[in-house]
């Protein structure tokens, strides 16, 4: 499958890609808000304003499609709680994306018994 194949938005996993990032960009957005609201003395509160409730959604978007691919995929209890758990300190979830894109979390399982059987061709 090519890079761009990955993030398939057709996909159970590239939406699980998709929003593995976009949840990681969205803590980002979240840490530089809060960083203006309390390292400047006043402080300017419209990042965490903007940021807060994106990053909520984006959140809540991430545990679903980690769900939908849990079931889908067939993933074990340890990878859905792994993927689950990377969903709190910021940007682990792009660790575990990557971590489940080499092992093989994000292909689907039964690819290979689905797949047509080659036609005979007698001579």
């Amino acid at each position: 499958m090519g890079a761009m194949g990955s993030y398939d938005l057709r996909t159970v996993a590239g939406r699980f890609r998709f929003f593995a990032i976009l949840e990681a960009v969205s803590w980002a957005g979240l840490l530089i808000g809060m960083a203006f609201k309390y390292i400047p003395d006043p402080g300017n509160e419209i990042g965490v304003k903007i940021f807060g409730p994106v990053h909520g959604g984006i959140f809540v978007l991430f545990v679903l499609s980690a769900l939908l691919a849990s079931r889908e995929l067939n993933w074990n209890w340890k990878t859905t709680v792994l993927a689950l758990a990377s969903s709190i300190p910021p940007f682990c979830t792009v660790i575990f994306e990557i971590w489940a894109a080499r092992t093989g979390k994000l292909e689907q399982p039964s690819a290979a018994t689905d797949a047509p059987a080659p036609a005979r061709v007698s001579s």
